[in-house]
């Protein structure tokens, strides 16, 4: 199970503050930490609406893609950090111009996201570097998707899907963990899910559903400034959803024969129960349900399972109450 968190634009275009997140983000033991490579000029334009009109500062989107920029020998510390941490760098480009970046850096892989999954000219300059791809499907239909599947094989890339759902923060009726499933066998490869819901059960669940790759927003604080802050997870929240996934992962991988139980045996014998009877009984009495109870332990005479066995047969001695019930004590 690979764990993705992404800290996106949570840095505010801080190179400090870029840094601080990945030695936070290590601590909670993630796989990798991915960020979003964005240069302005190659991939908007001052027509560009805000997705969120949350900046006071930035007139237009482009001014606020500008202002999240990094430089190359940046995004080369960003990546040296990641290196130190035992994390991997993951990174989401918006251009062609990203991926040559990206490619100076040196990556891995490369992430998709939801907006870019229609877009040929990324993905075919993303190919021609031979890596692996994880394609967010948020906003694709799947007759859109089919296509951009289809592209990847044709130019023989490596790719993983990810069930996603565009909505910050998503709403528990817009999850779709059922395309998880439905993912998984219409391509036939890894299958993950990036989430915005901003709660750790989501990611849980959809691990439990079959998910191999989970992919969160991180923030430090969710009243933070800017447009992913309220879908994202905490720090301590995302070292507890990493525990869970990995306790899961476990359990996923040692499914539990319920055709076999020896090894309950001894506790069976202390669990399971015995027939009594619960008042004082003459001999020559006919069994009815009422004169009956089960205690513990198993083993001290007829077994609780076989209580209809029992009813209507006459007892060949006088019990007291609470006395176990036992073969011989009936003709």
């Amino acid at each position: 199970m690979k764990i993705i968190a992404e800290i996106a634009q949570a840095h505010e275009g801080s190179l400090g503050m870029a840094l601080a997140y990945i030695d936070a983000l290590a601590g909670t033991g993630v796989d990798a930490v991915k960020f979003q490579v964005h240069i302005a000029e190659a991939e908007s334009s001052i027509h560009e609406p805000f997705r969120v009109q949350f900046s006071m500062q930035d007139e237009t989107r482009f001014d606020y893609w500008k202002r999240m920029e990094f430089s190359k020998e940046q995004w080369k510390l960003i990546k040296d950090r990641c290196d130190e941490k035992g994390v991997e760098f993951l990174a989401s480009p918006f251009s062609n111009a990203a991926v040559d970046l990206l490619e100076e850096i040196g990556v891995k892989a490369y992430k998709i996201g939801s907006g870019e999954v229609n877009n040929f000219l990324l993905l075919e300059k993303i190919a021609k570097t031979g890596k692996p791809v994880i394609l967010s499907s948020g906003m694709s239909s799947y007759s859109e998707l089919d296509k951009s599947v289809d592209f990847l094989k044709k130019k023989g890339v490596e790719f993983s899907v990810l069930q996603c759902t565009t909505a910050y923060p998503t709403q528990p009726e817009n999850y779709g963990l059922n395309v998880i499933p439905e993912l998984k066998n219409r391509y036939g490869v890894v299958v993950g899910y990036s989430d915005h819901s901003a709660k750790i059960e989501t990611c849980i669940a959809a691990a439990a559903l079959g998910a191999e790759i989970l992919e969160f927003h991180a923030v430090f604080d969710r009243r933070s400034f800017g447009p992913d802050a309220s879908s994202s997870l905490e720090i301590g929240e995302i070292a507890r959803l990493v525990k869970s996934l990995r306790e899961l992962e476990i359990a996923l991988k040692n499914p539990v024969d319920k055709t076999e139980n020896t090894k309950y045996k001894d506790l069976k014998n202390i669990f399971e129960k015995s027939l009594a009877v619960n008042k004082k009984l003459p001999v020559g009495h006919i069994l009815k349900f009422s004169d009956l109870e089960a205690k513990k332990p198993k083993g001290m005479g007829i077994s609780a399972g076989c209580f209809e066995e029992i009813i209507g047969r006459k007892l060949s001695r006088g019990l007291e109450q609470w006395e176990f019930l036992k073969e011989d004590d009936l003709e």
